[in-house]
């Protein structure tokens, strides 16, 4: 999910996004109010009983083996959960439905338990130590962080000078890509991934990666080759697409 530019007044739909402009103020206080009740039954399955309990669902004996990895992959989604919170408060200016929000939320809810259940070791009998793997996935997530919520941050202050109302921003950490943000989330989910030591698990973030470049992407580019005409087109042919220097 990313804010965009200056919008028009009237709905524009673009890869199942609308982005005409609207506060959604409701939609997003039950947006934001699933993903708390992610963080917060995260935090019961890694700090509380939540490991067990889940585990007792399946006639299985679960516990926490590895705290200290279930807190590192637990302090990335207190992370996600912050910036989820700037982005639909502070950034974004389109329009959110209850489909997308309710969608979006379970999914978040599912993966942020998911992942922390499985970073827990429930189904191993021992930790297993950190090792350069683990603080490349810490990079990844810190990094990705960055580049999503600094690059959005940028564009919202570049756009509260009305000079350059009208105009499509290509400043920033845009310069290296078009869609440096969600290269952003690419990053993160691929380090949350990791650091779960549950290598299947980088099928989410190979999905989310997929989305961006056959769906959201090019919807996307659509809409602002539409509403910046060959403003938008003269930085596309100088600008990568999504992974900078690369693609």
């Amino acid at each position: 999910m990313s804010p965009t530019d200056d919008r028009s007044p009237t709905p524009t739909t673009s890869a199942g996004v609308d982005r005409s402009h609207d506060h959604s103020t409701v939609q997003k206080l039950a947006f934001i109010g699933v993903h708390a009740l992610s963080v917060a039954i995260a935090a019961w399955v890694v700090f509380g009983g939540g490991t067990a309990a889940i585990g007792s669902l399946f006639g299985r004996s679960w516990r926490v083996h590895d705290p200290t990895r279930a807190a590192l992959v637990f302090g990335a989604a207190v992370l996600y959960f912050v910036r989820h919170a700037i982005t639909l408060f502070y950034l974004i200016m389109r329009r959110i439905t209850w489909s997308e929000g309710m969608g979006l939320g379970v999914f978040i809810l599912a993966i942020e338990v998911g992942f922390c259940l499985l970073s827990t070791g429930a189904t191993r009998s021992a930790a297993m130590a950190l090792g350069w793997l683990d603080y490349l996935a810490i990079a990844l997530v810190l990094v990705g962080s960055y580049l999503n919520s600094a690059s959005e941050i940028g564009r919202k202050w570049w756009k509260r000078d009305p000079a350059n109302k009208g105009h499509c921003y290509t400043e920033g950490l845009f310069r290296y890509s078009m869609h440096i943000n969600y290269f952003g989330d690419t990053l993160m989910f691929s380090g949350w991934c990791l650091l779960t030591s549950v290598f299947w698990t980088l099928a989410v973030a190979a999905m989310m990666t997929a989305m961006f470049i056959f769906m959201h992407i090019p919807g996307l580019d659509s809409y602002l080759a539409e509403r910046y005409g060959e403003e938008f087109r003269a930085y596309a042919a100088r600008t990568k697409k999504f992974v900078p220097w690369v693609y």
